[in-house]
């Protein structure tokens, strides 16, 4: 599969179209998931946060095309957290609407990396976050919760789209394009 720059604009929208994935990860004791709340954001860090990120995620890539991420809300003393900062953040997700007949059965697979994120980037992804969950505005006390909790961003590496709306078995793959 050759990768392409964007995202299909079908996979974006099954992943707008839902509000949990289900985040698979790894750690000394073995495999484990969770279900975590998210929202889609474009990540569009300034140059030097953009450098930062490049470093985190290797100096002999350059930037995606493509900058969709997905940013959830998880405490660094869960499992999970603690499995995302000790290094390797690498994770396999889906997403899908409970309850669905097989013949109309939508979801997303995928698989990324995990980082904390902090100043900037954490603001911008707060906005989509908060833009998302709106109730969460909408009251002090959880806003306020919210607020001091700690944020990440998932980066897909890998998209699967199954849509049996579109015939049975039928997906659509989008692989994060790597520049040398």
């Amino acid at each position: 599969m050759t990768p392409t720059e964007t995202l299909p604009p079908q996979i974006r929208a099954a992943l707008d179209a839902h509000t949990t994935l289900t985040l698979a990860y790894a750690d000394e004791d073995g495999p484990q998931a969770c279900a975590v709340l998210y929202a889609v954001a474009d990540r569009q860090p300034d140059a030097e946060q953009q450098s930062v990120a490049e470093q985190q995620r290797g100096a002999d890539r350059q930037p995606d095309a493509d900058t969709t991420t997905l940013v959830f809300v998880t405490s660094p003393h869960t499992r999970h957290g603690r499995a995302l900062l000790s290094g390797d953040a690498r994770v396999a997700f889906t997403a899908q609407r409970d309850g669905q007949e097989w013949t109309a059965l939508t979801g997303v697979q995928g698989r990324g990396t995990c980082h904390l994120l902090v100043g900037a980037e954490r603001a911008a992804a707060w906005r989509a976050y908060s833009a998302r969950f709106p109730y969460v505005e909408e009251s002090d006390r959880l806003r306020q919760a919210m607020e001091r909790a700690e944020l990440w961003e998932l980066r897909p590496t890998w998209l699967r789209l199954v849509d049996n709306g579109r015939g049975f078995g039928h997906k659509t793959e989008w692989p994060r394009p790597l520049s040398a």
